[in-house]
């Protein structure tokens, strides 16, 4: 139980009604999970106004109701709080209600179109491994120091953000390490929280439906680095064009990490195999198991953040040797008579690009390229053909299948990306509109030595059809085919 007022000592209140000395035991968005003496947040969202929720969180026991317009009749049991803005005013209120506690922990936040997940549990592992519990908040995974929770948002609501991180400073966390979203720095999902660092990966292609565009996406990201105080440091990739932008009125030390410009982190690739990379960074060479210039982007990401909080670079570099691909991250396996599938997230063009380019600079001269792609329904459709652009591009054989088709028709979705393959790459381009088909196809297509791309859903274990949620795993469908067991 916290004291209303309390809670309310750093927030711009425009009007009350009702008692401020009363106390609030939890705090609540959805009206469904309030209970007794909750303070209820009438959040307007994309799709609902929770001011229209109000009475059912009333008949739920909320005593409490922050909101943005009062109701024409005010029930004088219950204490009413006007604000001009009520995700950051929710955001101040669940920092204070759990006790502030991301300025108990070391917290770096990532952004980015691609790279974040990657970029975070790397870190996490690092830190864990240098001898520092730390927590993690990803699109995969959530660790409160050993303890594993599964996720359900790249970026939680501002409650349960506080309430994890609360979690993570108690089991003694020194470190928090949790990928930023553009939908949740503009739904104000992360209000309230202090970092002390941010890394920006780098920016494309994606969420437009939401966004509309490119400009309003980047400004979104931008403020994520407006808003980092001054004790933080903001380490950005400057091979982004986009970079210098996130960083114009940035207040905190800037830092940067690149493979081509000069850089305060600098990696140069030695060698490239299919097991990993030789690089040398900051004038030691290192292997490490991971393919592709996008791998190394982020592990170079990761250093720059290690030693930004003090690990000694010998140590981190030892470490970073030891690490394995995220979960449907470059993912690889072998087949018996030696075809390798490659389970990748790639669901943008520029993550695409980087996946296909990354296999066309390693594989045999005679080895054919066939990559197996689709595209989220209920979201941007102006990158659909582009996707199936580059894909036709990049491969000798293309399938063009269902990934999550949500609402969607599968069908026109694949007619969106058909839209996109040019002319006389039409004859190397089919359509399989069951995932599991195309994929089991694109296996037993490909002779010895072939490379198959499995590309958008990596390390998701569902499809998404109409609203529900069907089992469905690529690697599982690829080990079926191939009967073995994944290279790493």
């Amino acid at each position: 139980m916290k004291s209303l007022r309390e809670i309310l000592q750093d927030v711009l209140v425009l009007k009350s009604a009702g008692s401020l000395n009363i106390q609030v035991s939890g705090l609540e968005i959805n009206s469904r999970q309030v209970g007794e003496n909750f303070l209820f947040a009438a959040v307007k969202g994309t799709l609902v106004d929770g001011h229209s929720f109000i009475p059912n969180a009333i008949e739920a026991g909320a005593t409490v109701i922050l909101c943005e317009e009062f109701p024409q009749e005010l029930n004088k049991n219950l204490t009413w709080i006007k604000v001009k803005d009520v995700p950051e005013a929710l955001g101040i209120i669940a920092s204070s209600f759990y006790g502030h506690p991301s300025k108990e922990v070391q917290l770096i936040g990532v952004t980015g179109t691609n790279g974040k997940t990657s970029v975070v549990t790397f870190l996490y592992h690092v830190f864990e491994e240098a001898g520092f519990p730390s927590g993690l908040i990803s699109t995969i995974k959530t660790f409160v120091h050993k303890k594993e929770y599964e996720a359900t948002h790249t970026t939680p609501d501002v409650i349960t953000l506080n309430k994890l991180l609360r979690q993570m400073a108690d089991a003694g966390c020194s470190y928090v390490f949790m990928e930023v979203s553009s939908h949740a720095i503009d739904q104000k999902r992360i209000a309230g929280l202090t970092y002390q660092g941010g890394v920006f990966t780098n920016l494309t292609h994606d969420h437009l439906d939401y966004h509309k565009t490119f400009k309003n996406y980047l400004t979104v990201k931008k403020k994520f680095f407006d808003d980092l105080p001054v004790a933080a440091f903001a380490l950005v990739n400057t091979d982004d064009k986009n970079a210098r932008v996130m960083i114009q009125n940035c207040k905190a030390r800037t830092q940067s990490y690149a493979l081509k410009q000069i850089a305060d982190f600098k990696a140069n690739i030695i060698e490239r195999t299919f097991e990993g990379t030789e690089v040398r960074i900051d004038s030691k060479i290192v292997w490490l198991p991971f393919i592709g210039n996008f791998n190394i982007y982020n592990l170079l990401a990761v250093y720059g953040v290690s030693l930004n909080l003090g690990l000694d670079s010998e140590e981190v570099l030892r470490i970073i040797s030891k690490l394995h691909p995220v979960s449907g991250r470059f993912e690889t396996i072998r087949s018996e008579k030696g075809q390798i599938a490659i389970v990748d997230y790639a669901h943008t063009p520029d993550a695409l690009l980087n996946v296909l380019g990354t296999i066309q600079q390693i594989r045999k001269n005679n080895s054919k390229i066939i990559t197996v792609v689709g595209a989220g329904g209920d979201r941007d459709k102006l990158k659909r053909p582009e996707m199936a652009r580059i894909s036709a591009e990049m491969s000798d054989r293309l399938i063009l299948t269902s990934d999550n088709p949500r609402s969607e028709d599968p069908e026109e979705i694949i007619q969106d990306m058909k839209a996109g393959i040019p002319v006389d790459k039409e004859s190397i381009v089919i359509a399989i509109v069951n995932r599991k088909e195309a994929i089991r196809t694109a296996c037993l297509m490909a002779k010895n030595d072939d490379i198959i791309l499995i590309a958008g859903k990596g390390h998701e274990t569902y499809q998404d059809i109409n609203g529900v949620r069907h089992h469905f795993d690529d690697k599982e469908v690829i080990e079926d085919v191939f009967g073995n067991k994944k290279m790493n």
